[in-house]
């Protein structure tokens, strides 16, 4: 039977040879896939989880024993105290913001422990302006540990934290935008030791976007105090139509919660308007998806190393996060792979991604998203900002197939020239 897909045949061919080439990898994450849903059902039954849980609320949401249900299942998953999982979260940065508010105070100092945070949170430390109401509007100092030959400066790090006024370090999980390795659990592990060592006072974050459920352990178990993330990536499982979760120790999130709502609310409040269905669904999904992105990443590096691109991680790299890095080297490469992969979308095929001013970014971004829910990026998508070394950041894949036809369309428009 023909393909309607127009794919050539040496890019056929190619694709087939890096899929026979990837069988090992993708039994590992397939192994991952099967201990983290083991975690998940077991969650699910310790809890009670019932069909009433899904009835949802409005209005002010008082009572809602899905949400609150919820709360719990995360809080058990993560092996925390509690945890605050919320449609009200518009996306990450919003959940990330909320736990540093909660976290700081007038005359406190955060340190950022890889580097520089990814570009939507440089406006909310106030490393760059973009509008009142940042941390360092409300006093907050904020200081970061410079990479060391593109690696966490452990010695930098340790330094950084003795002074008594640092109250809180945020540890990135995830590359974001830059070139760095993402790291893995048992680094984040060793981060956490420095930092308690030097300061045991510091409350540790982790923005785990991104990283959930591709390792076997979250940052929670290895001595952080709090992991955050966003609905739309891994833990929302395709699913989930919005928000984040927070989870961790019992006074951050109190103070979270405070900040999402209002002083005196805290978790009390937030209606689910239904959707308790989606996200309940989209955990139990949750280490199944991110396995099927996981394989889709591979795939591309492969395929793409076989075309001749430089990317990381490379596929014979233990993954740590579901992004996968390809380097194409000028921007108009980083345009016509964006609209191969917009083109291999279920929804918005036929539209072509230009770059724009996207808020919170001081580059200009092309992004690739035909996604069932708008920009969330456990569906195939990717983005880049137009600036050197011309990176995209590609991620997702709801299910292997259908990220696998993504990409072949992506090599198809670079092999066209």
């Amino acid at each position: 039977m023909n393909s309607p897909l127009q794919i050539s045949d040496r890019v056929r061919t190619l694709a087939g040879q890096a899929d026979r080439e990837l069988g090992g990898q993708f039994a590992r994450i397939d192994a991952i896939a099967q201990a983290n849903s083991q975690r998940v059902l077991a969650a699910f039954q310790k809890h009670r989880v019932a069909e009433s849980y899904f009835a949802g609320t409005t209005g002010y949401g008082y009572d809602d024993l899905g949400r609150d249900k919820l709360d719990e299942i995360y809080a058990d998953l993560f092996g925390t105290e509690d945890a605050l999982v919320r449609l009200q979260f518009v996306n990450g940065t919003h959940a990330i913001t909320c736990a540093l508010f909660g976290a700081l105070k007038a005359g406190d100092v955060l340190v950022s422990a890889v580097g520089a945070p990814y570009d939507t949170l440089l406006g909310v430390v106030g490393a760059v302006d973009k509008g009142h109401g940042s941390l360092k509007d409300y006093g907050v100092e904020y200081r970061q540990v410079e990479l060391a030959d593109d690696a966490p400066d452990r010695a930098g790090l340790a330094q950084a934290v003795r002074d008594p006024r640092v109250k809180a370090v945020l540890i990135q999980r995830s590359k974001g935008y830059a070139t760095r390795a993402s790291l893995s659990v048992e680094e984040i592990g060793e981060l956490c030791a420095i930092v308690r060592e030097n300061n045991p006072n510091a409350a540790i974050l982790v923005d785990n976007c991104y990283g959930e459920f591709v390792e076997e352990r979250e940052p929670t178990h290895v001595g952080a105090d709090l992991v955050v993330g966003s609905l739309i990536k891994n833990p929302g499982g395709g699913l989930a139509p919005t928000g984040g979760y927070l989870a961790g120790r019992h006074d951050l999130i109190e103070g979270a919660a405070a900040r999402l709502t209002a002083p005196g609310i805290g978790k009390e409040c937030g209606c689910t308007l239904g959707h308790d269905r989606s996200l309940y669904q989209g955990l139990f999904l949750a280490p199944h998806t991110p396995a099927q992105a996981l394989k889709t990443a591979l795939f591309a590096a492969r395929l793409m190393e076989k075309l001749g691109f430089a990317v990381d991680p490379k596929r014979t790299d233990i993954r740590h996060d579901i992004i996968q890095m390809i380097h194409l080297r000028e921007p108009e490469a980083v345009k016509k792979f964006c609209r191969g992969i917009q083109s291999g979308s279920p929804v918005d095929s036929y539209v072509t991604p230009e770059p724009w001013d996207m808020p919170g970014y001081d580059s200009q971004v092309i992004m690739a998203a035909g996604a069932f829910i708008q920009g969330a990026s456990i569906e195939l998508s990717c983005d880049a900002p137009m600036r050197e070394p011309y990176t995209v950041y590609l991620q997702g894949g709801l299910t292997y197939e259908s990220g696998k036809l993504g990409i072949l369309l992506a090599a198809q428009g670079l092999e066209e020239g």
